[in-house]
């Protein structure tokens, strides 16, 4: 009985009020008298025409395309990802490769037509403002995942290390920068500005990268793990300090505008260290709860926000800002771990792909069309492995460490991988490398962080398992040891 009770009440429901809709219908037209309607003339086109039409319509509008790009860049960096971790390599790799497979030095070279009906170049923008976002958010998932108590657990070996990582190449960079600038420079670019930026490419480690590949040949929880881990995170610290004084003085223009630009940056250093951090901290103690980190999450978005558009005010690029953002963020360890968590996923496996094709779409290999060229990109490399492979070597010989251990550490330090194209996009975005250069740094990113496995792997066959390589105590603190594959 209440089966047709049911039944009976749809009928009278769908019925009742689908009248009503046909009276309102019916009297609203007699509304349109002496209003002028104007109707649309009867198009030629056959109905089936007509559907064509705004099938194509719809399949070429902004939202459709961003989609379609979207779809076609996950599919492409996962299969990638998957073949080089099929290899040994981390899948950043893989989808570096894809994204400049993607772009003009192949897809756009064989296959033009598909190139253009995806990629097209009204629709960059959006793609380019979307894959902001994403390292946005990874900047501030890094911030949040170093341990600045382990650095300074390990400082003394480590930062020697690191630095000795930096300055090495920042010199070998801008002597590189001297012997390039009059044929590769762009034209109006001061030389102290191109030559900044060489320097600063070739300095770069990714920590990233280095953590994944520690993590996957299980030496993160080693002493040679900690090490390395520790001498690339002050690394990361030091070099986006320095990032943050060369983009200062390339966007100032003067030496005043520098100086103002520069007591901004440290005024909201202190603030963020000073005044954020502990307001933060106090927030979060007083929102916890046993078994649930209950925070306000929408405060700390906020936080990541707002600093992130206030270094972009200032001059500095928003991504430092992100940076800071997750290094003030509240140090407790389930707090850090549950809110990397929730995010992290979205950045790694949906946006950070956009960054690389938009990337791949900008570097364009078969401008590099001659033995000069050619020359030029193998120089770059000699370079950069020199400066930081054997900077760090020879660094961590020095301060007392085997010379397995000192050349793993090297090969490590060497890796570049997605921090570098972060810094090569900013130099491409300000005007300070061309095309060429640009298309150069990338080959040079892509080679150094993929010959870092192959150089360990031939060590442990030379060398075998050193005792540095045993694994440490569980008491050693977890949140050194980061886990993500950028």
């Amino acid at each position: 009985m209440k089966k047709f009770r049911n039944i009976f009440f749809y009928i009278l429901l769908i019925g009742g009020f689908s009248f009503l809709i046909y009276l309102a219908l019916t009297a609203g037209a007699e509304l349109e008298k002496g209003r002028h309607i104007i109707k649309l003339a009867a198009s030629s086109k056959s109905s089936a025409h007509q559907f064509a039409d705004g099938l194509i319509k719809n399949l070429t509008g902004p939202l459709a395309t961003l989609l379609a790009q979207i779809a076609v860049i996950i599919i492409a960096g996962n299969i990638a990802g998957w073949l080089c971790k099929k290899m040994g390599q981390p899948r950043v790799i893989g989808e570096i490769f894809a994204g400049i497979a993607l772009g003009p030095s192949l897809v756009g070279r064989f296959f033009p037509a598909f190139s253009h009906a995806v990629f097209p170049a009204e629709s960059l923008g959006s793609l380019q403002f979307l894959s902001q976002i994403g390292l946005i958010i990874f900047m501030f998932v890094i911030g949040m995942e170093l341990d600045l108590r382990a650095i300074k657990n390990k400082s003394k070996d480590a930062i020697v290390i690191s630095h000795a990582s930096i300055i090495v190449p920042f010199a070998l960079g801008i002597s590189l920068a001297y012997l390039i600038y009059r044929s590769l420079a762009p034209a109006g670019v001061p030389f102290f500005s191109f030559g900044l930026f060489m320097g600063i490419s070739m300095s770069i480690t990714a920590f990233p990268v280095l953590a994944r590949i520690c993590q996957e040949r299980g030496i993160n929880k080693t002493r040679l793990g900690a090490l390395v881990i520790t001498c690339a995170a002050a690394d990361d610290i030091t070099a986006w300090c320095l990032l943050t004084v060369v983009i200062a003085v390339v966007k100032a223009g003067s030496v005043m505008s520098f100086v103002y630009t520069a007591l901004m940056a440290i005024t909201y250093v202190i603030i963020m260290l000073k005044g954020v951090k502990p307001l933060l901290k106090l927030i979060y103690s007083r929102n916890i709860r046993p078994g649930y980190v209950g925070m306000p999450v929408a405060l700390f978005f906020l936080t990541l926000i707002i600093s992130s558009y206030a270094t972009e005010a200032i001059g500095i690029h928003a991504l430092f800002g992100a940076f800071m953002a997750g290094i003030v963020m509240p140090d407790n360890i389930t707090f850090r771990g549950v809110f990397v968590e929730r995010i992290k996923d979205v950045a790694l496996f949906l946006l950070l792909p956009l960054f690389f094709v938009f990337t791949g779409l900008r570097t364009q290999i078969g401008l590099l069309n001659d033995a000069y060229l050619w020359g030029i990109c193998a120089l770059t490399i000699l370079v950069a492995v020199t400066g930081k492979f054997i900077g760090s070597a020879s660094a961590a010989k020095f301060v007392g460490q085997s010379w397995k251990d000192s050349l793993s550490i090297g090969a490590l330090m060497n890796t570049r991988g997605l921090v570098e194209l972060i810094v090569l996009n900013i130099g491409y975005d300000l005007g300070v490398l061309n095309k060429e250069v640009f298309a150069i740094l990338v080959i040079m990113a892509l080679v150094t962080t993929f010959m870092t496995v192959p150089i360990l792997n031939l060590l442990d066959k030379i060398f075998g398992k050193s005792p540095s390589e045993e694994e440490l105590p569980d008491n050693l603190p977890e949140e050194a040891f980061i886990s993500g594959d950028r």
